[in-house]
């Protein structure tokens, strides 16, 4: 069944593309989600005025992204945390450490969007990047130091 997506789709498209995909997939997943049309003519010509106001809505939200990122990548948080011998921490310092601080600084951002692979657990300086949009990420400075 050929289908027109109206939003990205991982694996499949972007937003306007016309796809070939399996019925039951069209019919079970897809159309009922909201996440695509039926390919006929009248909805060729319905998703191309809906494109051009995504474009316009993208547009507008990577530069309020662009705007938050100025006052985010300014920002440096210390973390004092407990050391034992050889200068090891116990415990360590989260995404969800940084989201919390980041609130008390009056930033808000979700725990999701603090783009830290692994929690830290060593004392120093680290660069961690912030998810504001996919084409937006600052990076902010955490220091870890003992208590």
């Amino acid at each position: 069944m050929e289908i027109i997506l109206r939003e990205d789709v991982q694996h499949l498209g972007k937003a306007g593309a016309v796809v070939k995909v399996k019925d039951g997939y069209a019919r079970n997943y897809l159309l009922p989600q909201g996440l695509a049309y039926p390919a006929t003519e009248a909805n060729k010509k319905k998703i191309t005025f809906e494109a051009e106001r995504i474009a316009k809505q993208r547009a507008a939200e990577k530069a309020a992204a662009e705007g938050d990122a100025g006052q985010i990548a300014a920002v440096q948080l210390t973390f004092p945390v407990k050391v034992g011998e050889e200068d090891k921490l116990y415990g360590s310092v989260t995404a969800g450490d940084i989201q919390r601080k980041l609130e008390e600084r009056g930033i808000h951002v979700e725990k999701r969007q603090v783009d830290l692979p692994e929690p830290i657990r060593a004392l120093g300086e680290f660069r961690v990047g912030i998810k504001l949009h996919p084409d937006v990420r600052p990076e902010i400075t955490v220091t870890v130091v003992k208590e």
